[in-house]
């Protein structure tokens, strides 16, 4: 029973529970009804982050289909370090068990924070040796901090670019949810014949860290190709980028995958290069320290191998250069990025081919003249030579004995105005085109270049009769030459030298000629098949008669037509010479043209000479079912010795050059190429 005295407490009790519950259904229904939507749109949300990967790099092969360029699957773990620092905050503030306190630098958090987690979600009984969290975790690792300052989460930190298959499956099934851990899979250049071709392939770089396109929350950019076809075709060879749009919750795990643009494919790129042809060029030049070698189809332009020693491996830049590589690259004198086939060299005597050609566009071929060991000008005597002269010489004979008088005279009988417009309209004084970076343009006397790089300069009739003779200030490429005498080969067309034959796209098409370049008409120009054919039979008679210069180039049973040179020039501060030989074979049906450039070789003859004929041997052994033994390379470093003479084996040449190397204690004029060098005497007394 209720006393009187306290039902008016009831009732007042009464009345407040009643008016604090219609207050709290009146709340309710604001806060759950009313502005449900307001404060909904208050509470934490799962947020988006969009993903760029870039595509696929286009892989590059020669002309028979031989990958010279490819890519491999390469399995990496990434951060993204500011979520990881974010989701370190999150789980302090909310007392997430084993959350170490007082971290405050991201490699503390990485190292004391991340790793752990990682070695959790390894599995206990895993039998693959899983490494990903490293093994020494209160180290320091490279590049974290700074990356983090300069990039933050929008550019991930690559942590393992090399986990095996199995570990990136592991990896990739229990690592994922962790916040700022990716797992990916990026293509990665490779080239599987090591320093093969490396001048012509070039080689890529890491993409540049610079301006990124708003919107994305983790970027990683395209490779660039830095050198050789990889640069001059970066465009066509760059895939179609990836891209991502993940769900996150606030701790950076991933939600759900909400959009996927999956990466393409870059172009495929196909060169003229002959890849057992290059192999073969290069290891003929590794008998001597620096020099450069062009085989070329005199018929079409096409180069089927270039090369320079020394060279370098591009897999060296995959996927970044260690600094002790970068620094014996760059210490190495011989200067091993320098492509040697498509630089400057002081030609020597194979420049009378072009002023060879140049009488006969101005109808001067059929001139004579009478050496008698010098030509004058003025008070300076130029000597040929042949100190006693080589009495009457018309223009084969000339070519056959290298007699530089007689070509010294036709450039008065030319005039050095028209010399020097011919030698222009040849490919002289100006690239080429071909389509690798760095070409140079080479030098002739007299032309506008000449003359704009010292206003000193004047056009003299000694400056002109020393260009005849392809010395002083006259410089070329092997490439020049090369695609020079494709055009005596072929007899008359003068085709522009290219290297790339077909680029082709999965999706889309693009417009690249596959054909041959005409340059220059020689036949339309004025130049007849009388006087062509004295210049060819000049140097054929240089490399298959007596008195000729390009014996040692000579081929046992193939006719070949050569020339050759030696050029004074200086090298690193020492009076040397450049040795050069350039021909072609079949004399009648010419299928290969070659020119090579030895640098410290005495002799065009005795020293390129027999190098060129070791090329053409391979050549021609290989078209008859000899087996060049394409295998991965080694780049050879290159070296300064004088070099006077090379006596290669009477037999079994091909099969010496391509076999396992011979001790000097082993080596006998029948089983060895013999580089004879100066003795010390002459070395000093050439200086």
């Amino acid at each position: 029973m209720i006393l009187p005295r306290h039902r008016h407490r009831i009732v007042l009790l009464t009345i407040f529970i009643l008016a604090g519950t219609g207050v709290l259904l009146s709340r309710l229904h604001t806060y759950q009804i009313t502005k449900r939507e307001e404060f909904v749109g208050k509470l934490p949300k799962n947020y988006e982050v969009l993903i760029r990967e870039p595509g696929i790099r286009g892989i590059i092969l020669d002309r028979n289909g031989v990958p010279l360029a490819t890519n491999k699957r390469n399995y990496e773990i990434s951060f993204n370090l500011k979520q990881v620092h974010q989701a370190y905050l999150s789980d302090l503030e909310n007392k997430v068990e084993d959350v170490p306190e007082g971290l405050e630098d991201i490699n503390s958090i990485v190292n004391q924070y991340l790793r752990p987690r990682l070695r959790k979600k390894e599995s206990a009984d895993s039998s693959i040796g899983l490494s990903i969290s490293l093994d020494r975790p209160g180290e320091n690792i490279p590049g974290l901090v700074s990356h983090y300052n300069t990039h933050g989460g929008l550019i991930p930190f690559t942590f393992r670019h090399d986990l095996s298959y199995d570990e990136f499956a592991h990896a990739a099934e229990n690592n994922v949810s962790l916040p700022g851990v990716y797992i990916s899979v990026r293509p990665q250049r490779q080239y599987p014949f090591g320093s093969l071709a490396s001048h012509v392939l070039g080689y890529v770089s890491q993409w540049a860290k610079g301006d990124i396109p708003e919107g994305y929350k983790h970027y990683i950019g395209d490779e660039k190709g830095v050198n050789g076809v990889e640069r001059t075709m970066d465009e066509f060879l760059r895939g179609t980028e990836a891209v991502r749009t993940i769900s996150r919750d606030l701790k950076g795990k991933t939600q759900r995958l909400i959009d996927k643009k999956r990466r393409g494919s870059g172009a495929k790129v196909t060169l003229t290069i002959d890849a057992e042809a290059q192999y073969l060029a290069e290891e003929v030049l590794k008998i001597v320290g620096r020099a450069s070698a062009v085989v070329m189809d005199p018929h079409t332009g096409e180069v089927l191998a270039l090369a320079s020693t020394p060279d370098y491996n591009p897999n060296d830049f995959i996927p970044s250069i260690h600094p002790d590589t970068v620094k014996a690259y760059n210490g190495n004198r011989a200067n091993p990025f320098n492509n040697a086939a498509i630089k400057n060299y002081t030609p020597g005597s194979t420049f009378k081919l072009p002023t060879a050609l140049s009488a006969a566009l101005n109808g001067k071929a059929k001139i004579s003249h009478d050496c008698v060991g010098y030509i004058q000008y003025g008070n300076f005597k130029c000597r040929c030579w042949k100190t006693s002269g080589h009495g009457p010489l018309a223009l084969s004979e000339a070519i056959q004995r290298s007699c530089n008088p007689y070509f010294m005279n036709l450039a008065a009988q030319i005039t050095p105005s028209k010399l020097v417009k011919d030698l222009e309209s040849l490919g002289f004084g100006k690239k080429t085109g071909i389509r690798l970076p760095g070409e140079s343009a080479g030098i002739v006397p007299g032309n506008r270049a000449w003359k704009r790089a010292d206003r000193r300069n004047r056009l003299t009739p000694a400056i002109s009769g020393m260009t005849t003779i392809g010395q002083q200030d006259t410089e070329c490429t092997p490439l020049q030459m090369a695609t020079l005498v494709c055009s005596i080969a072929n007899r008359g067309h003068l085709y522009a030298p290219r290297i790339i034959r077909e680029i082709s796209h999965p999706d889309k098409v693009i417009a690249f000629p596959n054909r041959p370049n005409l340059k220059l008409n020689l036949l339309q120009a004025g130049v007849s098949i009388e006087d062509l054919e004295l210049i060819r039979s000049g140097m054929h008679a240089a490399a298959n008669k007596a008195g000729g210069t390009a014996g040692p180039a000579a081929l046992d049973d193939i006719q070949i037509a050569a020339k050759t040179g030696t050029a004074q020039t200086t090298d690193h501060g020492l009076a040397t010479n450049i040795s050069w030989t350039v021909a072609f074979a079949p004399y009648d049906q010419p299928k290969y043209v070659v020119a090579v450039a030895v640098r410290r070789g005495t002799s065009g003859g005795k020293v390129a000479g027999p190098l060129a004929k070791l090329i053409f041997e391979g050549l021609f052994a290989r078209d008859a079912g000899y087996k060049i033994p394409l295998k991965r390379q080694q780049p050879p470093l290159g070296h300064f010795d004088i070099i006077n003479e090379i006596i290669l084996p009477e037999e079994n040449r091909l099969d010496i050059l391509f076999g396992p190397p011979i001790s000097p204690e082993e080596a006998t004029p029948e089983n060895s190429i013999q580089v004879i060098n100066p003795s010390p005497e002459e070395e000093e007394g050439d200086r």
